[in-house]
């Protein structure tokens, strides 16, 4: 029986790290609307904030960028996992065991991260991880049956509370326990995101810590409120299916497919996420009231997010096919190889940035200019992955973990 060893750099992948890369791009400019508590109803003004052009790229953002972009995330987690199976499998080696370790490390330094920022997702992406392998039994079409009715669900979860108020007992919980924990922990009673973003105004770093640890609570109230367990679970199951199957070793065969996945982002897709752009610009009250307009979100954003999500995938399957572009595109491949230490990065440049700890922009930047920064600072990841992969095999937070995962200390520099 051979011994599992770590995956050799040169038979990574290059294509899910360019699909990688392009994640961490659309994650970040997703996240500083939450690292600049931007808040268009607060009648602020200043050189950052336009109001008519920021709720145009808002808009946008909605469209083309919300949850899109942790959807090619969740189905690259997925589709790693069954790869680590897959080629331990053929060694006749059981690998379960050390997926489990390297979840474990995951979700240890998730919750590092969420000190740093509530909004991570290694944490809650370590915790399904969890429930993917037991699932790992199931058939391909049972697994893509079962992720197309998870990702679904949110809508009759929804209805379902709706009329039974009692099925957000959960959510109401964590809301109630982040509550308390801030009054414990920073002595202020703040339930609102605009009384969050006032404190953090003048917050010093220990406070913000201190936010950040209540922030937790919100945080997965939050999430279990938009149901986004079933949605990232399902999403989990079908790039499981992907990678298990070899689909991407067999473009060729499936170009219809692929052709079959765009016509349906850009038929279904698009007008379902130019719906869901005008309820979360116009009625996100409603959502959080449970009302019927809440209800025409939710659906919105289960015909909408993930066949787009979907579409940009195909696409860059297809590009890829093309030696130019699959050229072109392998620029992004270092980003996405350290995605962990970038997304990181992200985290303590976003805190930096907007919090009044650091240079105090919070509040006084909206989507155009943050989204100029996003991309400024992605430029700056990709020339820095270059240059770090020039000279080491990982990213500095990969390489603890992959250590830890395998139990040594794994060859760092080149």
């Amino acid at each position: 029986m051979s011994p599992l060893q770590p995956i050799a750099s040169r038979e990574r992948e290059i294509f899910m790290d360019v699909l990688r890369g392009f994640a961490i791009l659309g994650i970040f400019i997703a996240n500083l609307n939450g690292f600049s508590w931007y808040f268009p109803e607060s009648g602020n003004t200043g050189p950052w904030l336009l109001p008519e052009a920021d709720h145009v790229m808002s808009f946008l953002h909605h469209v083309f960028i919300e949850g899109k972009f942790y959807t090619i995330f969740s189905l690259l987690f997925g589709w790693g996992i069954a790869l680590q199976l897959k080629r331990a499998a053929m060694k006749n080696v059981n690998a379960v065991p050390l997926v489990k370790r390297r979840l474990t490390w995951m979700l240890l330094l998730g919750a590092v991260h969420l000190i740093i920022w509530p909004g991570d997702i290694v944490f809650f992406y370590a915790l399904l991880g969890f429930i993917l392998l037991p699932m790992r039994r199931f058939s391909d079409k049972t697994l893509v049956i079962t992720g197309v009715i998870l990702i679904l669900s949110p809508i009759a979860i929804y209805a379902a509370k709706s009329y039974w108020t009692i099925l957000n007992a959960p959510a109401g919980l964590m809301f109630e326990t982040g509550t308390k924990v801030m009054k414990n922990m920073n002595g202020v009673t703040i339930q609102t995101d605009a009384e969050i973003a006032a404190y953090l105004k003048t917050a010093s770093w220990w406070e913000v810590f201190k936010v950040n640890v209540s922030g937790f609570f919100y945080r997965y109230g939050y999430l279990f409120f938009v149901s986004r367990v079933p949605k990232v679970l399902g999403v989990f199951l079908i790039g499981f299916a992907l990678g298990r199957s070899g689909f991407y070793n067999n473009i060729k065969q499936h170009k219809k497919t692929l052709y079959i996945i765009i016509a349906t982002g850009l038929v279904i897709g698009l007008p379902a996420n130019y719906m869901l752009a005008r309820y979360m610009s116009y009625y996100m009250d409603d959502y959080w009231q449970l009302n019927i307009k809440g209800l025409f979100q939710t659906i919105a954003y289960a015909l909408g997010v993930v066949p787009l999500a979907f579409t940009y995938v195909a696409i860059f399957m297809l590009l890829f096919q093309k030696k130019r572009a699959a050229g072109i595109l392998s620029v992004l491949a270092p980003v996405g190889k350290m995605a962990f230490s970038n997304y990181l990065l992200q985290s303590f440049i976003g805190s930096f940035v907007f919090l009044d700890a650091g240079l105090g922009y919070i509040g006084e930047v909206g989507p155009v200019y943050y989204t100029v920064f996003g991309v400024l600072v992605f430029i700056g990841q990709v020339l820095l992955s270059h240059w770090w992969l020039t000279y080491f095999n990982y990213g500095p937070v990969e390489y603890l973990w992959r250590s830890a995962t395998y139990k040594k200390w794994q060859p760092f520099k080149k």
